[in-house]
Parts: C-alpha cells; structure tokens; sequence
C-alpha cells in the first residue's frame, strides 16, 4: 500500500498561480475520455457516488474562507493498493470506494485539534483510475533514455536513404535499429518502453481532493505538518495543532486488512519498514521469530534490495545478535551492499516524511 500526500501546487510567481482545482479535476477526467458512461468513473465522497466535475470544482474553490493567496488551497491524497492487495479485492472499484470512506475516518481522525475531527469535518472529492503511465523521470525509462535517441535518429536516416537525401544502406541500418531495440533493456509487448506508455498488469488507484478547510470553511485541516501534536498560542490562548502521518499510514493498513480480512506479510507492514529504519536490531530479532514460510519471506526480500549480510557487515552483527543465521554475501559486494543499504534507509526516512506507505 502506498500512500502519498501532497499539497496543491504552486506557481513560482504570484502571475503564474493558479488558485483553482479546475486543471487537476480535468486531468482525473482524461480515463472518462471515449468511454460510454456507464463505464466512466465519477467522482465521490462519503455519501454519495456520483459528483460532476463542475460540482468538485465549485466546492473545493469555494471553500477557501481567509486563507492567504500562497496558501494551498487543497491537498492530494494518492492512495495506490500493491497488486496483492487489488487482486484480493478482484480490483472492485466499489469495494475501493468503500475502503476509500473508511480511510477517511482514519484521515479525520488523525489531526490533532482542541475539539475531535471527524470524517463529518472533511470535505473531499475522490475518484478511481485503472491506468498509470511511465513518467520521464524513472528508473526504466532512463535506462532506455540513450537507446531510444539513437533509434530515433537512424529511423530518421533509414527514411533520408529511402528518399535518397543521405547515402548509406537502408539494410545496415534497419538492422542497427532491431539490435538496439532487441539490447534495451526494458520492453513491452516487445516494443522499447518509453515515457507515456502505459504500465503493465492492475495499476488501479485512488485519488482524493481534500479540502484545506473544513466543511463549514471556518478552520484549517492542514496535513502538510511535521507536528503530530504541538500547542502554540493564538490571540493569547493555547491552540492545538498538528496531523500524526504515522497514525494515519498505519490505520490506512490496518483498515484495509480489517475491512478485507487481508494476511498482511511482516515484512510488508508499513511499521516494520519504520522499524526497521530505526531498530534493526529490533527489527532483525522480530524477523527471527517469524513463523519459517515468513521469516524465509523477509530475508528473500532483504536480499532482493542489497541489505548487507556479510560476516564483516554491521548488519551480520545484527542478524547474530538476533540469533538469525542466514547466507552471506561475497566481501568484494560487502561495500556495494552497505551503499544500498544507505539508500534505501534514505529512501525510507523520505518516504515517511513526504507521506508514502511503501518503497
């Protein structure tokens, strides 16, 4: 489970800005776009299942009662089930929106406040989409990055040799073109992968438009905060003030397991991973008393993202003392190993922070 929290974007200028949620509303249509209506996903919220468009956009711009022009003015909450976790539910889009209003609850009630906040405070917009595309910026597709610009230009000399504007062999270069094709390393349905394709196997996922202020458009429900609880003084009182993440990330897994009787592995758990980032040692004596098919699980996985196991790693000293033996790496890979280690504890510590469940 992953879960990401964002807040509105902001222009670098005041010019630049703009306050409206108009531009992300039409961009959760773009999967509406040439489907028959029945098959269209609409917008919903605790009570009901069918929003417009234009109902989302009023509500959430007109619900920005004294906030500063700087201000965001709503919050993206990203909510994107593992493929386990979506083929457990058969990928039902009204199971998701029934965990998607249990989810708020746990949402509500993760602000800290002088009175409770309940999910009756809230007022938010959410919406299924069942595709995801590659962005620029990632793994696969940089790696195909150099393959793809020197396919590019040989398809545009193959086409010059075939008008006869460049000297060469159509042949030759044909066949350059399928080597590099055949070399990149990553492909889909044997075509090279590049930004804008679409991903392979259930992608569905939830997105969720969160008003900054409440219902009534008297306070603001930030959780753009790195206070769980903090008290300031305002106009001369106590104020209390704060969102608790972790609170909320591990309700949102919990829920899901409840709400669907889903056998969450230890290793998966969103507090293991916390753990893990900040008692190995702790974490390392759980995985040891984990039932055999678990703890062969978790060390599979270990392993799978380079956590070091060598005898001269601090990890192996960790194991030991957890009293869990496993297979060591070769010592030339000890350093490359640590290396990923502290990437992925990187990795974590931005993941928690930024509002993402998983890594």
């Amino acid at each position: 489970m992953h879960i990401n929290i964002t807040p509105q974007k902001i222009g670098e200028n005041f010019e630049t800005y703009n306050s409206s949620v108009t531009d992300y509303v039409n961009y959760l249509e773009k999967e509406n776009e040439g489907k028959h209506p029945e098959l269209q996903e609409h917008f919903f919220d605790q009570n009901n299942n069918q929003i417009s468009p234009e109902t989302v956009i009023s509500e959430i711009d007109g619900n920005t009662k004294k906030l500063k022009k700087r201000d965001p003015k709503f919050y993206s909450i990203v909510v994107s089930p593992s493929a386990k976790e979506l083929k457990h539910i058969n990928n039902d889009p009204a199971l998701l929106r029934k965990y998607t209003r249990e989810l708020m609850k746990d949402y509500a009630a993760s602000f800290y406040r002088d009175r409770i906040v309940t999910v009756d405070d809230i007022k938010y917009y959410a919406k299924i989409e069942h595709e995801r595309t590659y962005r620029g910026f990632e793994k696969k597709v940089k790696a195909n990055e150099p393959y793809r610009k020197r396919i590019a230009k040989l398809k545009n000399d193959l086409a010059k040799i075939n008008r006869g504007e460049l000297k060469g062999s159509a042949r030759k270069t044909q066949r350059e073109i399928d080597r590099l094709i055949a070399e990149a390393p990553y492909k889909v349905e044997g075509k090279i992968l590049t930004e804008g394709m679409k991903k392979e196997g259930m992608q569905t996922h939830i997105h969720i438009i969160v008003s900054r202020k409440d219902v009534t458009n008297s306070y603001s429900l930030s959780p753009d905060t790195q206070h769980k609880e903090n008290t300031t003084i305002l106009n001369g009182k106590e104020v209390k003030q704060g969102f608790n993440k972790t609170k909320f990330f591990d309700a949102a897994e919990k829920r899901f397991d409840q709400t669907f009787q889903f056998d969450r592995n230890f290793i998966d758990r969103y507090s293991s991973k916390n753990l893990f980032r900040k008692d190995p040692v702790k974490f390392f004596a759980i995985v040891a008393q984990l039932p055999t098919n678990e703890r062969e699980l978790a060390i599979k996985t270990l392993h799978k993202i380079g956590i070091p196991t060598s005898k001269k790693s601090a990890f192996y000293t960790m194991l030991h003392k957890a009293g869990l033996n496993v297979p060591s790496i070769p010592t030339n890979k000890v350093q490359l190993a640590i290396k990923a280690f502290n990437k992925l504890k990187k990795g974590l510590d931005r993941a928690i922070q930024s509002g993402s469940i998983g890594v």
